[in-house]
């Protein structure tokens, strides 16, 4: 049996709907014989990021050098890619998937121009208040490589950094065999107008952004999904550089009723698994009947995919159909699990966008499935995961700028405001902030 069917809400709330802190997720077994081979003992995720940060705080490049080796298994002649590389890998990438690529980019710029924030300045009789947009000078930008090729992440941040008029764009990626990033991902740092790239992947790439090398430049700010090294050295260096968000595992939810397809849901269902063995792929339908029929469609195309083991994987460990009693009660747990994906192929759709709170993005109806969200829609992709949709939102413009507020007010203006600016400093024991509006309200000798 591929994937569970759970009819018990309690069950499903303590196991698949259960949310657990990144730091004390288990390894799956080939990442846990991966980390004894690297490090010589059993690590927990955690300490294995405390490792590979103190390496590169201490060593630099020299240490991005050895990791590369120890990790991907790649002797790097250079960290960085060099433009003649990049511009030879158009030659190798079929001439139909640079077209479409370009056709994801058009249509993700044209997205983000609607988001475009102005400075403004609003004059009065009061003076001046306002808020100046600024670009951020460097953005780092991750892109995961290890496993898979993912040029639609390279646009789906490096666009938005672009069209917010970010001055430079740096990317991290991975390197194959050959010591550079894939193909795919070199031509779209081309298409997305990536400054830099370099070949470097995992919780070391992160530290090198933050705290920056003789070859790699210190960046403003660090975005990008990765895996559960990349996210922890994320929350580990926030601070240190402005962090996106800790992205977890990627996780769809889909709400079914029986007007849903069963092939279509368990496409959908194993389109998310495949991305990772930690992936969660989630079903919650009140038909028993459409559950039955999509685990039967799961185990049926699951054989023939590429990545078949690790959705299998994938589907074994974090994925279920849930039974629940109805589509309402669906989406209320949905809102309490917060998911990055949330599909609703549900009779009326529309009827029932208003119930929900929390998601990164909801794919309404079967004909808007997640995958298309991943590529060509035009939204970033990158969205947040592990619950945070609660409180975050997918990668946008705002992630690439900055907001400085402006007060310029009229003397008059401060003379009418001193009395209560002057009571609340006292009440919070602030002396010296009273004593400096006494100045402008005069009510201190300036001599002394």
């Amino acid at each position: 049996m591929t994937i569970r069917i759970i009819d018990d809400l309690k069950e499903a709330r303590n196991t698949v709907l259960r949310r657990q802190p990144l730091a004390t997720q288990t390894h799956p077994p080939r990442v846990a014989q991966k980390v004894r081979e690297v490090f010589g003992e059993d690590l927990t995720a955690e300490q294995v990021v405390d490792a590979i940060i103190a390496e590169v705080m201490e060593k630099g490049d020299p240490a991005l050098f050895d990791l590369a080796r120890r990790i991907d298994g790649v002797e790097l002649a250079s960290l960085e890619v060099s433009r003649r590389q990049m511009e030879d890998a158009y030659s190798r990438v079929p001439r139909d998937l640079v077209d479409a690529l370009n056709v994801a980019g058009d249509r993700i710029a044209d997205f983000h121009r609607k988001q475009i924030p102005r400075s403004w300045v609003d004059f009065s009789e009061d003076g001046a208040l306002g808020q100046l947009i600024r670009p951020l000078e460097r953005v780092g930008l991750y892109s995961p490589g290890g496993t898979a090729d993912y040029p639609s992440t390279i646009l789906m941040q490096a666009i938005p950094a672009r069209v917010a008029g970010v001055k430079e764009v740096v990317v991290a990626s991975p390197p194959r065999n050959g010591g550079t990033p894939s193909d795919l991902t070199l031509v779209a740092c081309g298409i997305a107008g990536v400054d830099r790239v370099f070949a470097i992947g995992g919780a070391q790439a992160i530290a090198a952004l933050a705290f920056g090398t003789a070859s790699i430049p210190k960046v403003d700010k660090i975005l990008g999904p990765g895996n559960i090294f990349v996210a922890l050295a994320k929350r580990k260096l926030f601070g240190t550089v402005g962090i996106d968000q800790v992205a977890g595992p990627t996780e769809t939810v889909i709400i079914a009723d029986d007007t849903a397809t069963p092939a279509t849901v368990a496409a959908d269902l194993l389109a998310q698994a495949e991305h990772d063995a930690l992936a969660s792929a989630l079903l919650l339908t009140p038909s028993r009947h459409l559950a039955e029929a999509v685990r039967g469609e799961v185990e049926k195309r699951l054989t023939g995919l590429s990545r078949a083991t690790i959705a299998a994987e994938s589907l074994a460990s974090n994925g279920a159909i849930v039974v629940v009693e109805s589509v309402g009660q669906a989406v209320e747990l949905a809102n309490e699990y917060a998911p990055e994906h949330l599909c609703l192929l549900v009779a009326d759709g529309w009827a029932h966008l208003g119930m929900i709170r929390n998601a990164g993005g909801i794919f309404l109806g079967e004909g808007s499935p997640e995958v298309i969200g991943d590529y060509s829609a035009g939204p970033s992709h990158v969205m947040p995961t592990s619950g945070t949709a609660r409180f975050s939102s997918p990668v946008n413009v705002f992630d690439f700028v900055k907001i400085t507020s402006l007060i310029a007010l009229a003397s008059e203006t401060t003379q009418r405001l001193s009395r209560a600016t002057i009571s609340i400093a006292e009440a919070e024991g602030l002396t010296a902030h009273a004593e400096a509006m006494r100045c402008r309200a005069g009510e201190v000798d300036e001599n002394g």
